[in-house]
């Protein structure tokens, strides 16, 4: 079972669902939700599961927004601020370990667009959201461009639309998946622990 507790933001309060794995973690991972979703999304359980199972410390963080229980999300400004609040918090309960930063559409956005100041070592975004959908004019593409290993995982069908890899972004497609990435959330799982893995940062 996570440790769940709270942490104060000049937004108010934000969530924390920490899960420890069996002996000394390897990294971080810190998740952040969707716009109108929360961290029991099953793409984020799913990693959660995974990443625990190989070696790494992680936090879902649930803006102050719907921790209030409003679904309608907060400024980017304003989720950014919270984030960055809770990432220095979690930062110092575990140190000594590389931190890894991610979560599903809004909360991949936010996770990327603070990656540096947080002192990430990579990024996970999952269903980034390239642009709205039906209108690939308004792309997002610059929010990736954080110059730490990224990695993306969108599905085909996404309406949000799919990243191009960059020099630092790998963009794996999953097929027939949407925006929700519901179809094999475990797949999903391992795709991303393989990509963790490849870098050092589990167990084995």
């Amino acid at each position: 079972m996570p440790q769940t507790d709270d942490v104060d933001t000049p937004r108010g309060p934000a969530r924390v669902d920490t899960d420890q794995p069996d002996g000394p973690p390897t990294a971080l991972l810190v998740l952040g939700h969707g716009a109108g979703g929360d961290v029991d999304a099953p793409d984020l359980v799913a990693l959660r599961t995974a990443a625990i199972g190989a070696g790494l410390v992680v936090a879902r963080v649930t803006q102050p927004y719907r921790v209030a229980g409003r679904r309608a999300p907060a400024p980017a400004g304003h989720l950014d601020e919270a984030w960055t609040t809770v990432l220095a918090v979690l930062r110092r309960r575990h140190g000594g370990v590389p931190l890894l930063v991610g979560g599903r559409s809004s909360g991949a956005r936010v996770a990327c667009r603070t990656a540096t100041a947080v002192g990430a070592a990579g990024v996970v975004a999952l269903a980034f959201p390239l642009h709205p959908p039906g209108r690939p004019e308004r792309t997002r593409a610059a929010e990736l461009g954080t110059g730490l290993p990224t990695l993306v995982v969108n599905g085909d069908r996404d309406p949000f639309g799919v990243p191009e890899p960059g020099p630092q972004v790998r963009v794996v497609t999953r097929p027939g998946e949407r925006h929700d990435l519901r179809g094999d959330p475990p797949g999903t799982a391992a795709l991303v622990v393989d990509w963790l893995r490849a870098r050092g940062w589990t167990r084995g």
